[in-house]
């Protein structure tokens, strides 16, 4: 068994036996983890190493709905492409889960900016935008303005490098 995959199965049963992400971070803490709410790099989505959920807990379907990022409830969650996604309301959910190619972030919540160049650096949830159609996350406020000032060209040369680097994440 993979690491990855034994520490889905462990963050799986916290929070099933926990039922909660601060119960779940306890017992990470526990178990020699660490309390930061550091993003995952090498997974083919982000996601949030102690909570286990997309983009830290936010409603995707939000960024479009609200026009804003909108924490998630645990109330409403589902399990995507190995993330747990959360969101605000069951028709978000029930959106999101009819089409998440819609809603999910493009290049699975990684900086485009960053993918452009060459890089894998995780998006944050407050830094972020719908270009055409599609919800970005930056790693920065500075990436973020870098790309509505001229989104064609980075977005082009972050479609053509993604394949390679998502490539070599894991799956």
């Amino acid at each position: 068994m993979t690491l990855w995959r034994q520490d889905w199965n462990n963050r799986r049963v916290l929070r099933s036996l926990a039922g909660s992400a601060a119960a779940a971070a306890c017992l990470a803490l526990a178990l020699g983890g660490t309390p930061a709410l550091a993003q995952a790099t090498t997974e083919r989505i982000v996601v949030n190493r102690v909570s286990g959920y997309a983009i830290s807990g936010y409603d995707p379907v939000a960024y479009f709905v609200e026009g804003a990022p909108v924490s998630g409830d645990a109330k409403y969650e589902f399990v995507y492409d190995r993330a747990i996604w959360r969101f605000s309301n069951d028709g978000n959910r029930n959106a999101f889960s009819h089409n998440p190619e819609v809603y999910e972030p493009m290049f699975g919540g990684y900086d485009p900016i960053a993918i452009a160049h060459g890089k894998v650096v995780a998006g944050r949830p407050q830094f972020w935008a719908v270009v055409d159609s599609h919800l970005l996350l930056f790693s920065s406020d500075q990436n973020r303005t870098l790309l509505l000032q001229e989104p064609r060209d980075p977005l082009r040369q972050a479609a053509q490098r993604w394949p390679e680097l998502r490539h070599d994440l894991a799956e």
